[in-house]
C-alpha cells in the first residue's frame, strides 16, 4: 500500500507568492500576526512545537473561509460570516519535522497556513506557543496519513478541523506501514514514543499492511504498542481498520478482503476487538462504522468515498470520503468521553 509521493507540497505559500517574514513567537514576545499574511496564505517562522491560532474571519462584504496548513491539514472548516460581521475561531496545531509522513521530506520550515473556501476573508491572526494542549497521536498507514498530494487524503489529516483549541493532531502514520514495520522503523515508533506526555491519547489503527503478520505476531504487536503508550502516561484508543470498498453480488461487505482477513486467514478487527478487551483499551470500531456508511450509499454511490472513480482504488480515500470517516472518529471521541465536549467542533 506504499504509494510515491510524485507530488511534494513543499511550497505551499510560494504558489500564493508569499515572502516569508522573520518573526518569532517565543516567551513573553508579542504573538505574531497578520504581517506574516498575503490574501490567501501565512507564512511564520517557528520552531517545531504546539503554537494557538486564533482567527479573525470576515469582511465588509459576506465571506467564506477554511483554513488548512502544513501538508495539507483540513485546520478549520468552511465558515460562512456574513457582511459587515467577524467571527473569531481557535485551533491549536502541531509543527513538526517531516511535517507530514514521518518517512517522507522535511517540508517548508516553519508554519504555513493556506486561506481556502467560497469566498476567504481573514481580518485578523495571532499565533502564541500553546501552553496547556492535549495531544491526540496518530500511529496508522496510508488510509490515516497526511496525504501530500491529490487525490488522496488519510482521514487523520481532517480529523484537525474538528478539535478546538487546547488539543492537536500529531499525525504519525505512514503509507506502506504495518504493526511489523512501525513498530521496527527508528522513525516511527521510536520517535512518537518518547513524546506521549501524560494526558495524550494515541490512535493506532494498523491492518491494511499485515498481510503475512501471522496472529500470534500481530496480537503481540499491537499489545506492545498499547504497554508503550502506557508505559509513558499516555491513553491508547485502539481503531479497527476502515473496509475496502468491495461489495458482494447482494450489496453486503462480507468478505475478507472488505473487511480485512488477510491470506493467512488473520481477521485483523476481530484481533483488535479481543486485545482492547483484553487490555481494557477503549476502543474505536471504525470497521463497523465505516461498513456501515459504504452499504447505505451502495455500490455508486459509494465510489465518491474512495478513489474508485480517479484511480480504481477501493482502498484509499478521497478528500470527500477522508472527512466523513474523520466526523466518525470525532464523534467516537465525544460519545467515548476521550476528548471533552467542549474541546470538539461539532457545528
Amino acid at each position: 500500500m506504499r504509494r510515491f509521493n510524485l507530488a511534494v507540497l513543499a511550497a505551499l505559500t510560494m504558489s500564493a507568492g508569499l515572502t516569508a517574514v522573520p518573526a518569532q513567537a517565543q516567551g513573553g514576545q508579542r504573538p505574531l500576526g497578520l504581517e506574516n499574511c498575503t490574501a490567501t496564505a501565512c507564512h511564520f517562522d517557528l520552531a517545531p512545537g504546539t503554537y494557538d491560532v486564533k482567527v479573525l474571519l470576515g469582511a465588509d462584504t459576506g465571506s467564506s473561509t477554511s483554513i488548512a496548513g502544513e501538508t495539507r491539514r483540513s485546520l478549520l472548516p468552511e465558515t460562512a460570516v456574513a457582511a459587515g460581521e467577524r467571527v473569531a475561531r481557535s485551533f491549536t496545531v502541531n509543527l513538526r519535522t517531516p511535517e507530514g509522513e514521518p518517512t517522507g521530506p522535511e517540508g517548508t520550515p516553519g508554519l504555513d497556513l493556506v486561506l481556502g473556501g467560497s469566498a476567504p476573508a481573514l481580518a485578523d491572526i495571532k499565533v502564541t506557543p500553546a501552553r496547556h494542549s492535549r495531544q491526540i497521536f496518530l500511529v496508522g498507514d496510508s488510509t490515516v496519513c497526511d496525504q501530500p498530494g491529490d487525490p488522496y487524503s488519510g482521514w487523520g489529516q481532517q480529523l484537525p478541523q474538528y478539535l478546538r483549541k487546547g488539543v492537536s493532531v500529531a499525525n504519525y502514520a505512514d503509507s506502506g506501514e504495518s504493526t511489523v514495520t512501525y513498530l521496527g522503523n527508528p522513525q516511527l515508533w521510536a520517535t512518537v514514543q518518547p513524546q506521549i506526555r501524560r494526558g495524550d491519547l494515541v490512535l493506532v489503527q494498523l491492518a491494511h499492511n499485515d498481510k503475512t503478520t501471522d496472529e500470534a505476531t500481530y496480537r503481540a504487536n499491537l499489545e506492545a504498542l498499547v504497554a508503550g503508550v502506557r508505559e509513558k502516561g499516555g491513553s491508547p484508543v485502539l481503531v479497527t481498520p476502515i473496509v475496502r470498498r468491495w461489495f458482494n453480488s447482494d450489496g453486503t461487505l462480507n468478505n475478507g478482503t472488505a473487511l480485512l482477513v488477510n491470506g493467512l486467514g488473520v481477521n485483523h478487527p476481530e484481533v483488535v476487538r479481543s486485545v482492547a478487551a483484553a487490555e481494557d483499551v477503549a476502543l474505536i470500531d471504525l470497521t463497523a462504522k465505516t461498513k456501515a456508511v459504504v452499504e447505505a450509499l451502495g455500490v455508486e454511490g459509494s465510489k465518491a468515498l474512495y478513489l474508485y472513480n480517479e484511480k480504481r482504488d477501493n482502498t484509499h480515500t478521497s478528500v470527500h470520503g477522508a472527512t466523513v470517516y474523520a466526523e466518525l472518529v470525532r464523534d467516537e471521541l465525544v460519545a467515548q468521553h476521550l476528548v471533552p465536549k467542549g474541546l470538539v467542533r461539532v457545528e
